[in-house]
């Protein structure tokens, strides 16, 4: 019970941070500035009462009414979710009570060759069925229309309410004028359509919003308080305050900034720091809340607390990089901004040529009620979200998951992308990277040895040489009376001889010099910044150095060729790292890094970010760790790799599932090519009104043509197949391997 309390305690903590963030949001901003739908990312904003979009912002828990008037409840963050199964539900809702409108419809039957039958109340099936469908299906898309309008910029739901309301309001009045033709079919037809293009859109970019809640994830829930009596409590983190005096056990994370008082042990920072190797901690150095202690016993005198900590401090820089997103509008939705204008601007133009011709008629009322509906082509509906769900599918079929569409298109922009190193371009694991031996032992026979000698240390070091040795696949010789030397090393026993494998603290301890073969080999490894252990054997003439091997984390096989393909896309690569200038500087050289940054806090990652927009570069970041959340969510593209963690993965846009990142050039490529078939798709649905609304106006109608709405809405139908083909050719591009 205590334990669920605890766990409780802490998501309301982070809940009421979020609510903070939310409600700061809304103070700032008037109104929604986009439809979700098409924006792709968060907008957050307040609503006058009766203006509610549909389930599309930025509110705190209290949740809203739909179109429906069903109530649609959301968290503080945007949830996709929601989104697609309300535009599921509504689209399957509506396509069924379109069909009686469709079968009872004039202009279906006259099309099809079939007669209706004849019996009391037929004419008013299509009327009825249409206002259902109008108002369940197609009020949602007006009361979206209304941030558009309130800040007059006219989009995709400007657009389709325009179509909606004019064919809804003629229709009605056309049923009581007898020479006149009704726009239902017309009506349900367009409003079914944009309801699976808006399903499908948010299906293929339902996302998550779980980042704070992740780095929440990283403090425990409970601390082992020490009182003045030497007295042990286990208390709720969030009863500490600073000066509290805490016992870390091995293996626990650290619940609060502080400093040691007594003991020594490793401390495993890079989720926090990026720094590769865990981190020597003895008295008065500082901890880190979230960090995890190793197999030493601490002691640590609080110093800083719930948002005062280095963690609290990243959550708030995340949250800040989110908001600094641009409000990017889609290619979709300000393509329907300009249509929306030109069918208005068409329609008057129409109006006042009609009534200059032939004077104030009905028939000019049904003229300019024509080029108004078919204004809104069903294909621009489907335009773009046709190519977001193929691209989608195909990259999760090549190992890349599309959180965020934005995320996407603006990878075919990227001026430099930004690699983290550990677990990015390296692997996070410590491996042998090098061995020098002395007295004609092989180098396999040498780690072999040492590999056996280690096999009952858990030290990062210890799993490293084990690791090389596994992947070399060596038979290890059998050793014995192993013994840990604390805080240098260990001692076993092979072939009636004592040996030993440790660090410089060990040659000390054994008043050891090390041979020049091997010390030219220390001074080299410690220019590159990595760590050397050596083997040390018993001899006539006592304990001598037979072998060293230098230990660094692990290039990944193919990070070099990742470089190489950017550079020929004219891509320039930098690294972040929080390790050292030697190392930075070793593995930016080994692989051929243009620009590279060491010793790199979290907020200066973040800032690194911002420096380089600032410089009007478009800048995308790759990493895994907790540290590069805030720049991941703060660069133009944030892309994680699969093997990081959650919250890596939560504030990224793009994640490489297969934790490959030579990915990331299949990213680009996947962009263009993405890019290039939307721009189509527009081209192929826009086409549709440069033919059909002058037509529809009545420029040919002095030689006798005019296209009427069946003709008109057929066309749309046309161009809507066209889209749909033309998207599923996108399947056949060939990704780079």
């Amino acid at each position: 019970m205590m334990d669920n309390s605890h766990q409780h305690e802490r998501e309301e903590t982070t809940k009421n941070m979020e609510k903070d963030i939310t409600r700061h949001d809304m103070e700032n901003h008037e109104s929604i500035s986009e439809h979700e739908g098409y924006a792709g990312h968060e907008s957050h904003g307040e609503h006058d009462g009766h203006v509610e979009h549909e389930g599309h912002a930025g509110h705190e828990s209290h949740g809203e009414h739909n179109g429906d008037g069903e109530h649609e409840g959301h968290g503080e963050h945007v949830d996709h979710t929601g989104h697609e199964e309300m535009f599921r539900r509504k689209f399957w809702i509506s396509l069924l009570i379109s069909i009686p409108v469709l079968i009872f419809s004039p202009t279906i039957s006259n099309f099809l060759g079939y007669n209706l039958p004849d019996f009391p109340g037929i004419r008013w099936i299509t009327p009825v069925f249409s206002v259902i469908v109008f108002f369940y299906g197609g009020l949602p898309f007006i009361k979206m229309a209304v941030p558009e309008i309130k800040n007059r910029k006219p989009g995709m739901m400007t657009l389709i309410s325009l179509a909606i309301i004019v064919a809804f309001v003629y229709s009605l009045a056309a049923l009581f004028m007898p020479t006149s033709t009704t726009f239902f079919w017309e009506l349900v037809t367009l409003i079914d359509i944009m309801l699976l293009g808006h399903w499908i859109e948010m299906r293929s970019i339902r996302q998550a919003s779980g980042a704070l809640q992740e780095l929440a994830k990283l403090l425990p829930d409970t601390a082992e308080r020490i009182d003045d009596a030497g007295n042990r409590e286990t208390v709720p983190v969030s009863d500490l305050s600073s000066g509290d005096l805490l016992l870390v056990r091995p293996g626990a994370s650290i619940p609060a900034d502080g400093e040691v008082e007594e003991g020594t042990s490793d401390v495993n920072e890079a989720m926090i720091t990026g720094e590769s190797r865990p981190v020597k901690k003895s008295p008065n150095d500082k901890v880190i809340a979230g960090t995890i202690n190793g197999s030493g016993s601490l002691r640590v005198r609080v110093t800083a607390t719930g948002d005062e900590t280095a963690l609290a401090g990243i959550m708030r820089m995340v949250n800040e990089a989110q908001k600094s997103k641009s409000n990017t509008q889609i290619l979709a939705d300000k393509a329907a901004g300009w249509l929306f204008y030109i069918a208005l601007g068409s329609a008057v133009i129409t109006a006042i040529a009609w009534i200059i011709a032939v004077g104030f008629d009905v028939a000019v009322v049904a003229r300019v009620a024509t080029v108004l509906v078919i204004a809104c082509p069903h294909a621009l509906g489907l335009a773009v979200p046709l190519v977001v769900a193929i691209t989608t599918a195909m990259g999760a079929q090549n190992g890349i998951l599309v959180r965020d569409r934005l995320a996407l298109e603006e990878s075919r922009e990227i001026d430099i992308i930004v690699f983290d190193k550990t677990g990015t371009l390296t692997e996070g694991k410590f491996g042998v990277v090098g061995i020098q031996t002395i007295d004609g032992i092989s180098d396999e026979d040498a780690l072999a040895l040492t590999a056996a000698i280690e096999g009952d240390s858990e030290h990062t070091i210890a799993r490293g040489i084990r690791k090389s040795a596994d992947e070399k696949k060596l038979n290890l010789p059998e050793v014995s009376d192993f013994k840990a030397l604390e805080g240098r090393g260990v001692r076993a026993s092979f072939q009636n001889n004592t040996v030993y494998v440790g660090g410089p603290r060990l040659l000390e301890m054994l008043d050891i010099e090390l041979p020049k073969k091997i010390s030219e080999f220390e001074e080299e490894a410690n220019k590159k910044g990595q760590s050397v252990v050596y083997l040390v054997q018993e001899g006539p003439e006592g304990p001598h150095v037979t072998a060293a091997f230098s230990l660094a984390d692990v290039i990944r096989a193919n990070s070099k060729e990742v470089v190489e393909r950017l550079h020929e896309m004219k891509i320039e690569v930098a690294m972040l790292t929080g390790d050292s200038e030697a190392v930075a500087k070793s593995v930016a050289e080994e692989l051929g890094i243009d620009t590279y940054y060491a010793e790199v806090l979290p907020e200066n990652k973040d800032r690194k970010v911002i420096e380089l927009q600032e410089k009007g570069l478009k800048v995308a970041m790759v990493g895994d760790g907790v540290n590069d959340a805030p720049a991941l969510t703060r660069a133009d593209v944030g892309i994680a790799i699969g093997s990081g963690t959650d919250v890596a993965i939560e504030s990224a846009g793009i994640i490489l599932v297969k934790d490959n990142p030579m990915d990331v050039v299949k990213i680009f490529d996947l962009s263009k090519a993405s890019y290039r078939k939307m721009v189509q798709n527009l081209w192929w649905a826009a086409g549709y009104n440069i033919f059909a609304i002058p037509l529809a106006a009545g420029v040919l109608a002095p030689f006798g043509f005019l296209l009427s709405p069946a003709v008109g809405a057929l066309l749309m139908s046309m161009s809507t197949v066209i889209v749909a083909i033309n998207a599923q050719l996108l399947r056949r591009h060939e990704l780079p391997e």
